[in-house]
């Protein structure tokens, strides 16, 4: 196979059994690879309705088959389970070195089934795959862990692994590998920590061969200089990271503050990537074969939050800062630091945090139940709570449920601001009427990676869109639904859209897999993808209902700014999605849209 390794591992830690098995190619043209063949897989072998810490559930790593060439930015793989903290399908994105890796190891990706008895990991050398015992690494930090196999193993092998929040199924866990880069959202680390699966390390040697190199290499190069020339990729995020949107969110009265209460936040420029470039900033950082280097490594060089590691990008930045009302930049990069050590996500953190200072400021918690004060603001309450919650401890054991659980608890799910359980991120879908539709019609829950309308609703790509209006955001959000499903399945960072379109990636898939698919047909095969997630999430349970955002974004306009008197309007934006997505009333897909799609 050309782009494929065109093979994947059956584990099953129950028996210990490993099996190599010959990658469906029929699925893997329909459905890409890595994110949209994860979700094929979960329909064919797992019921929707599984309990996502049951041995039945699965626990898939997949690359896509532009992963580890010298595609532009080729460093991705996917996750995928059904999520813990959700119950929809979950899909998580990575980049860093691991699946690349994997890919020159000779394989596609790893199908994990069942439970085993005692903590293991997987060690993949090439041809040589083995379980062995993990727990002498139980309990140890991503970092230690990491250390600790590459010591074992080879100093040129990558690891993936969970850290104590996976091992005790904290449910927004995540799976993190080269230390830093994590499969971030909806809770998967916790999957793996329920499967007593605390890592898998890999080393590989062999090449990926493509079908038309000559071709490939001009495709590539082509795409490359394209990011090279484009202000976003070729300057903006490698001087300043994803934390240079905080000011331009607030300029726009769309940057969620204390808890979604407000739009702007006063502190905004000392919590910016301006401002992380100037006081913590090592340097910058790219995942494989990366001409972007996003990645932020940064030292706090002294004081209570003395650390070093690499972050926080926007979204965690966001959430421990305006989202919490705190401007220190050093204990956001500690509390930052904290999450990728323990290993989970800090969107959900921050915004978990966020959450119970506002249920504090209202009375409903008090400090006899936290055991100290939280208000807004509070610096060293962020950092705390996160180490408790990566642990368990006190009452991080609630916020190890995520928001919308412990607020829950306490009569108030109103004020957990999440959609389908998911904490939504950093953009106010009052402000960015797009991103509300977005973050109401995601397959995963509250998420802004799915169909980041943000793109030309704020930074005016590929054309500018009026944010507060409606008019059209439901054909645009299904293009960029598509298109995001078709750059997670292949393989390659969701960032290079902000340079390059369907067209390159069109070109680069079939020089290197050799497919004679037009633009139109490999766009299709994302709609393909996002309408077998949706058949998944339907099957488990999910309904027309659970497409909605909290009520605060819907009945509470905006008090200031730009935005100012705004609210989400979905119940306009909605029925129209619906329709271009060939679904009926009840969002649901019509026979004939699933017969067109190919979707048995």
């Amino acid at each position: 196979m050309f782009g494929w390794a065109g093979t994947l591992l059956r584990v099953n830690l129950t028996d210990g059994t490993i099996k190599k098995e010959t990658l469906n190619k029929r699925d893997a043209d329909l459905y890409l690879g890595a994110r949209g063949l994860g979700a094929k897989i979960m329909m064919d072998e797992v019921d929707p309705k599984v309990e996502p810490f049951s041995p039945e559930n699965k626990l898939i790593f997949l690359a896509g088959p532009l992963t580890g060439t010298m595609a532009a930015c080729p460093g991705r793989y996917e996750v995928i389970s059904k999520a813990p903290l959700t119950g929809t399908i979950g899909a998580s994105n990575s980049g860093g070195h691991f699946g690349p890796e994997l890919k020159f190891a000779g394989y596609d990706g790893i199908i994990f089934e069942g439970r085993a008895e005692k903590p293991v990991y997987l060690s993949i050398n090439d041809d040589e795959v083995t379980l062995n015992s993990a727990e002498s690494l139980w309990g140890k930090t991503v970092f230690e862990t990491t250390d600790e196999l590459i010591n074992r193993t080879s100093g040129d092998a990558r690891v993936a692994c969970i850290g104590p929040a996976g091992e005790r199924l904290v449910k927004f866990a995540t799976v993190m590998n080269d230390k830093h880069r994590a499969a971030g959202r909806s809770g998967l680390g916790a999957v793996m920590g329920s499967k007593n699966l605390k890592a898998v390390v890999v080393r590989g040697t062999k090449s990926i061969q493509v079908a038309d190199p000559g071709e490939f290499k001009k495709a590539c190069w082509d795409a490359r200089r394209k990011l090279k020339e484009h202000p976003v990729t070729g300057v903006g995020l490698g001087t300043y990271g994803t934390q240079i949107l905080v000011n331009i969110l607030n300029q726009s009265g769309a940057l969620p503050t204390k808890n979604w209460q407000e739009s702007s936040f006063a502190a905004a420029d000392e919590t910016s990537g301006e401002a992380l470039a100037e006081k913590y900033l090592v340097r910058n950082k790219g995942c494989y074969g990366c001409s972007i280097g996003c990645g932020r490594v940064t030292r706090i060089p002294d004081g209570k939050f003395k650390g070093f590691g690499e972050g926080p990008e926007y979204e965690a930045g966001w959430s421990y800062g305006a989202d919490c009302g705190v401007q220190d930049l050093a204990a956001i990069c500690k509390a930052n630091f904290i999450c990728n050590e323990l290993g989970f996500d800090p969107i959900t953190m921050g915004s978990t945090i966020a959450c119970a200072m506002e249920m504090y400021s209202k009375g409903i918690l008090t400090k006899e139940e936290l055991g100290r004060d939280l208000d807004f603001g509070d610096a060293e309450g962020i950092v705390e709570f996160t180490r408790m919650t990566g642990l368990r401890e006190g009452f991080g054991d609630k916020m190890a449920e995520g928001s919308f659980r412990m607020a829950s608890l306490y009569g108030h799910p109103e004020l957990s601001m999440t959609v389908k359980k998911q904490e939504m991120p950093a953009y106010d879908g009052r402000g960015v009427q797009g991103m509300g539709l977005e973050y109401a019609t995601s397959n995963r829950g509250g998420c802004h990676v799915r169909g980041y309308l943000t793109s030309p609703e704020i930074l005016g790509i590929p054309e500018k869109l009026d944010p507060l209006a409606t008019a059209d955001k439901a054909m645009w959000l299904k293009i960029f639904q598509d298109l995001t499903a078709v750059i997670d399945s292949a393989g390659i960072c969701l960032f290079t859209s902000f340079a390059i379109g369907l067209p390159e990636i069109s070109s680069m898939l079939r020089t290197a897999v050799g497919w004679d698919y037009s633009d139109e047909e490999i766009l299709k095969a994302g709609e393909r993808i996002w309408n077998l997630e949706k058949l998944f999430n339907l099957k488990a349970g999910f309904t027309k209902a659970d497409d909605t955002l909290p009520d605060r974004l819907l009945k509470e306009p905006v008090k200031d700014g730009p935005a100012k008197g705004k609210v989400a309007e979905l119940d306009v934006m909605l029925p129209e999605y619906y329709t271009l997505r060939g679904w009926d009333a009840e969002g649901v897909p019509a026979e004939e849209k699933l017969k067109e799609l190919s979707i048995s």
